[in-house]
């Protein structure tokens, strides 16, 4: 479906090595997404060719803010995106997804599980999870598409262990939203410590936040989901 020669050379401008047989089974993913997505609404994105670069080629390019051997968790990942990418590029990720929609889920981890990948699934908000038995668990939390800044850091960073970081993929406006969650920054423990730009081939400009937990969140953190929208920090 999606020309995997062209992804792999692609994904090579970003620092990314991609071999053969994990861009076939991006293919294979893809094409899941893109069939299941007849029978219920998993994504917006549809044609292969925005499907290699939108989904497959964006979510590569995180890969090398990535430690080796990370414990990951991905919040928000709706049909695996970029957490089932990551994990097929790079197997010695421990990836956990994080997702309030259970079919999305679902379909994520079990098609994982066909392709020979194992990923843990979370039903749950990032808020949630992050009230419970994970929080300060993940060495990297990842998001795409979920929030801007301000509430995206109280979605996420309770999650984060001391010392581990948030990567949060935003679009050309991220400067405006770090200097909007200044006081989110400070109240819950992050600093940003990485900000980079790129250019995708056809979809345009991108960003790459690196924020590191440099102390725990206070208890009172993460608020409900209703607040957070509400009122972000």
């Amino acid at each position: 479906m999606i020309d995997i020669h062209r992804l792999i050379e692609n994904a090579k401008k970003y620092g990314v090595d991609l071999d053969v047989s994990a861009a076939e089974k991006i293919d294979l993913y893809c094409e899941a997404v893109r069939v299941t997505n007849e029978q219920f609404n998993l994504t917006a994105i549809t044609d292969p060719d925005e499907m290699e670069e939108k989904n497959a080629l964006d979510c590569l390019t995180i890969l090398p803010y990535l430690p080796e051997g990370c414990r990951l968790a991905d919040v928000g990942t709706g049909p695996g995106f970029p957490g089932v990418i990551l994990k097929i590029a790079r197997p010695d990720i421990d990836v956990t997804l994080i997702e309030a929609t259970d079919k999305k889920l679902q379909f994520a981890v079990r098609t994982a599980e066909k392709l020979g990948y194992t990923v843990t699934g979370i039903h749950a908000r990032g808020e949630e999870a992050g009230r419970g038995e994970f929080r300060d668990t993940f060495d990297v939390v990842s998001s795409r598409a979920v929030a801007l800044l301000p509430a995206l850091l109280e979605y996420t960073l309770p999650l984060v262990k001391v010392g581990g970081k948030l990567v949060a993929m935003k679009g050309a406006g991220a400067g405006e939203e770090i200097d909007l969650a200044k006081n989110a920054l400070s109240v819950l423990g992050g600093k940003v410590t990485g900000i980079h730009e790129l250019t995708l081939p056809t979809a345009g400009e991108r960003v790459i936040l690196e924020i590191e937990k440099i102390k725990p969140c206070p208890a009172k953190y993460p608020r409900q989901s209703k607040n957070i929208r509400k009122a972000s920090l």
